[in-house]
């Protein structure tokens, strides 16, 4: 009888042993899951931040490329509203000269001196005169202020220029008024 309670004894131990096994064992995968399921979340998350940082570097490179483009046009037209303001002057100069007062060749002669130089600093930093006689009216540089009607010469062709006109590097500061050929349709 000793034998057969040993034997049920090493049978229940033997139960107790596979289920603690089996417990163990069910323990271990869910640990294994749970792990495996957290490394997913993990790489997952990663994979996002990554993904952000790309983002946020592409971001800041565009930032950079908007910035050195607007520090680029701020330098190329620097001094804009400074030449904006010195070309009535000019005009003022073009005007004084264009009269002819006896006894008064030693100051047009100063006048030309100075408006000469202020042409040369204009010059250097990029602003050039439009030139529009006998050029084909362009309504992006030109205002048209009058019209006369000639018949041997063409269409939209301007004959006078009324006021200059100026560029800074490639852009406008102030359109040519000019006059324009106007032909009588037959």
């Amino acid at each position: 009888m000793e034998d057969n309670t040993v034997k049920q004894d090493e049978v229940k131990n033997e139960k107790e042993k596979s289920f603690e096994q089996k417990a163990e064992d069910t323990n271990k995968k869910n640990k294994h899951k749970k792990i495996s399921h957290e490394k997913d979340e993990l790489l997952k998350a990663n994979l996002e931040l990554k993904e952000k940082v790309l983002r946020i570097s592409a971001e800041m490179q565009n930032m950079r490329k908007r910035y050195d483009l607007d520090m680029a046009n701020f330098y190329k037209y620097e001094g804009f509203e400074l030449i904006e303001k010195l070309l009535p002057v000019i005009d003022n100069f073009e005007r004084a000269m264009a009269i002819k007062i006896e006894g008064a060749d030693k100051y047009l002669s100063g006048f030309k001196m100075i408006y000469e130089n202020l042409l040369d600093i204009l010059k250097a930093k990029g602003v050039v005169e439009i030139e529009v006689v006998n050029k084909e009216f362009d309504p992006n540089i030109m205002h048209a202020v009058m019209t006369e009607k000639h018949d041997d010469i063409d269409n939209n062709i301007v004959l006078e220029c009324m006021q200059k006109g100026y560029m800074y590097n490639d852009r406008l500061i102030r359109p040519a008024m000019v006059k324009v050929n106007e032909k009588e349709n037959n």
